[in-house]
């Protein structure tokens, strides 16, 4: 059986903490069944990198890893990855910085990735890479002649419109490396629909309907693959004992009041700066809701050293603070705001105590946080999943209140809708997500992808 190489930038060293994300519960459970190494950077920024990878072996597979030199951390992570590629591919150009060094140190981190990863390849692995940090990393890999089995890419952000695509003057040569690799993973339809677009009217490709695409000496399959959970797990969490006595706790806290809960990392694709104004929005409009509603926003922190980071940190605590100060009373405060990382059974009880889950990016590859709400609810209390149009999930999932973001009036009226829906309609739209979740886990998707690379074998 053909050994399994998944890259990614990040790899937590079987030492560390197990993450509970979607991509490492699916990556590691691929590779358990097939056997092999997950490579990336450590997490470590050190002044002298070693010159070889570092491999540890786990239950199963190996790990290997690369510390970054600062300046390489910078010019391609906080850089090129994260002030480029990530406002660009969720179409905030307004927030890009096209810098031709960080392009430059970027393309330098993906072949140093390469050049480490190649003397632990074999001649028929399998190898899968993740994200729009790795985006040259296939090109880097045929260029050193290691690569003799297929090479998959997904893409867990959305990818843009044409239009905003062809804003970065390097986009010919993005584009190029993404057609390095023999199948590309997207999202949902929107973000394939948007890639053929670029490869027929900016690389003079062609690109069908099913998936094969075409450019100039070059021939590639590209699909849509939308990542999931792992559903029965965490409803499993969410009825532990640890979780009720949590959720216990919390009722307690907030007493009669029902809670409205949001979960992100703090960063300006979430929305959260409209979702704090619809929340005030609705408890001006409606005043019967002071002292009955309160707002839970987790912000995990995140990029912090990339300077809209900080920006958007200092917006959300000043609209956080206004809410409160112009509508609190002094034994009801209607936004807890809280900047940190929680536990796993932390959050599943903050989901499972709310009676609306208010998942809002302004654009969002898929968004996870909506399908771990579901996930999480009491089946015989559940709660309201409000969903933003324009995160991936919303094609995915049948039974939340779909909204607009950008229209706070029209989702202060979701909250309301949520707030006031009767029980019997609260079950039957959970119900539906919830079997939905089951038919698609975290497991399909890993699959299906693989599958998909596997049949590459030969075809071209």
């Amino acid at each position: 059986m053909p050994r399994l190489v998944v890259v990614s930038n990040r790899v937590s060293r079987p030492s560390a903490a197990p993450s509970a994300g979607g991509l490492a519960v699916g990556v590691k459970a691929a590779l358990e069944e097939a056997g092999g190494l997950w490579f990336g950077w450590s997490g470590d920024v050190v002044e002298s990198p070693e010159p070889r990878a570092l491999v540890e072996e786990t239950e199963g597979y190996a790990v290997a890893t690369v510390d970054l030199s600062p300046s390489d951390h910078d010019g391609y992570y906080h850089g090129f990855a994260n002030r480029a590629l990530w406002p660009a591919f969720h179409n905030r150009l307004d927030l890009a910085a096209f810098d031709a060094q960080e392009l430059i140190i970027y393309n330098n981190v993906n072949r140093l990735f390469a050049e480490r990863l190649a003397p632990l390849l074999r001649p028929d692995d399998r190898i899968w890479v993740h994200d729009y940090h790795l985006i040259p990393l296939g090109h880097f890999l045929r260029q050193l002649g290691v690569a003799q089995g297929p090479i998959g890419f997904f893409l867990h952000t959305p990818f843009p419109p044409a239009e905003v695509f062809t804003a970065m003057h390097w986009y010919a040569e993005l584009a190029e490396d993404l057609c390095s690799y023999d199948l590309v993973g997207f999202q949902t339809p929107r973000d394939f629909w948007n890639f053929c677009d670029l490869i027929e009217h900016e690389l003079d490709g062609t690109a069908t309907v099913d998936g094969a695409i075409g450019i100039p000496g070059r021939s590639l399959r590209a699909g849509v693959f939308p990542i999931s959970i792992e559903t029965d797990r965490l409803a499993e969490i969410a009825g532990s004992p640890e979780v009720t006595r949590l959720e216990r706790r919390l009722a307690e806290h907030f007493d009669e009041c029902r809670l409205i809960i949001g979960v992100d990392r703090l960063d300006y694709t979430k929305g959260l700066v409209e979702r704090l104004t619809a929340f005030e929005t609705l408890l001006t409009n409606h005043p019967e809701y002071h002292k009955q509603v309160v707002m839970l926003q987790v912000a995990a922190p995140s990029r912090e050293g990339v300077p809209e980071y900080e920006t958007i940190r200092l917006e959300v605590e000043a609209i956080a603070a206004r809410v409160n100060s112009r509508l609190a009373d002094i034994d009801w405060m209607p936004v807890y705001y809280l900047n940190k990382i929680f536990k796993q059974e932390q959050i599943s009880a903050f989901y499972r105590h709310s009676r609306v889950g208010l998942v809002t990016p302004l654009r969002d590859g898929m968004n996870l946080v909506a399908k771990e709400f579901v996930a999480a609810q009491n089946p015989a209390d559940p709660g309201v999943l409000v969903l933003s149009r324009f995160a991936g999930s919303a094609g995915r999932m049948e039974g939340p209140i779909l909204v607009s973001p950008y229209d706070v009036d029209t989702v202060a009226d979701a909250l309301r809708q949520a707030l006031e829906m009767p029980l019997d309609e609260r079950k039957a739209r959970w119900r539906t997500m919830f079997e939905g979740l089951e038919t698609h886990t975290v497991h399909d998707w890993r699959r299906s992808f693989l599958k998909a690379l596997e049949a590459t074998v030969g075809a071209a």
